[in-house]
């Protein structure tokens, strides 16, 4: 709640409630339409790419009811309650509604977000290198080009070392033993590790791997579009590239722990990206802050449904709502 105050205060410093609330109301309606489409669409493409991370006894992927609900459930909570509790929800619905185990659900989940992490790094360094900057635009200090070249080399070392600590299961844990000197702690990071492992045992086929990786381009590709879509409704001359910058930027700040919602983290984190376009700060705030409000009610109101479609005590396992 601390860090989520510190920065909503940040990101309305010196601004003047009224130029932010015309900004708002001039906004044109259809591209605002088009971001809520594509920023709701993206949670039925998680959906079908978890399918293919956690598979049911038989190896089946997990049936596409139980995917959907578990994802809108998820992802409601982690718009409502602390401690990112939707990605345990999730875990457990689909536990409920699907013959699967609550740790493979789980697993299933640390590894989504691997993929999603190594996914973003590896778009911000695509995009830093096309992003219509203007000239001599420095990020921490560091040239647009430069920064281009070192988050590109981030990303393929991320991917190399994903790699050997997937194919090198106990050496890493012994690794880890010995680089973390608090037994405890030592002992839920070998934990953690392996059950990173054990969900991507269900990607030992290269086709399926392919697979994910091409809906993990698709996760973020579409979000991005929610983004890009937006645009046009506050007049901002920024690319798709642009809109892969500030989702970066979102994204590395949501990793803070913070508020329900990121109330505050995706404000901040949309005024420093759209900066670099040389975008005023009132502008930024004005798409950020429309862009949280109407992005947030759909998923969560999707939730509420999907939870509401459950019965006390859930279902037992193997079975789905309608």
């Amino acid at each position: 709640m601390a860090v989520s105050l510190a920065l909503l205060w940040w990101a309305v410093r010196g601004l003047r409630l009224e130029d932010v609330i015309q900004r708002v109301r001039n906004a044109r309606p259809l591209p605002l339409a088009l971001s809520v489409f594509f920023a709701t669409a993206v949670f039925p493409v998680r959906a079908l790419r978890w399918r293919l991370l956690l598979r049911e006894a038989d190896d089946a992927p997990l049936r596409l009811p139980a995917a959907w609900h578990g994802v809108a459930i998820g992802f409601m909570a982690n718009n409502l309650l602390p401690f990112r509790a939707g990605e345990v929800l999730r875990a457990y619905a689909a536990s409920r509604l699907a013959p699967v185990r609550m740790s493979s659900a789980f697993a299933s989940v640390a590894v989504e977000r691997l993929f999603d992490g190594l996914t973003v790094v590896a778009t911000l360094g695509i995009a830093l290198m096309t992003a219509g900057l203007p000239a001599g635009v420095q990020v921490a200090g560091l040239p647009v080009p430069e920064l281009a070249r070192r988050v590109g080399l981030m990303a393929g070392a991320a991917f190399v070392v994903a790699a050997v600590l997937v194919t090198r299961p106990l050496a890493t844990a012994r690794l880890i033993e010995r680089l973390v000197p608090w037994q405890g702690l030592s002992r839920r990071l070998v934990g953690l590790f392996e059950g990173i492992r054990l969900g991507l045992v269900a990607l030992r086929s290269p086709r399926r791997l392919g697979a994910v990786i091409l809906w993990s381009l698709a996760v973020w590709g579409v979000n991005a579009l929610s983004f890009a879509a937006l645009f046009p409704a506050f007049d901002l001359k920024v690319d798709f590239a642009g809109a892969l910058v500030v989702q970066s930027a979102i994204v590395f700040g949501v990793a803070v722990p913070s508020s329900p919602g990121y109330v505050g983290v995706l404000e901040a984190a949309v005024i420093v990206a759209l900066a670099l376009y040389g975008v005023p700060h009132d502008l930024a705030f004005a798409y950020a802050i429309t862009y949280h409000a109407a992005t947030f009610l759909p998923i969560t109101l999707l939730g509420l449904y999907s939870l509401a479609r459950m019965p006390a005590g859930w279902r037992a396992p193997g079975t789905t709502p309608a």
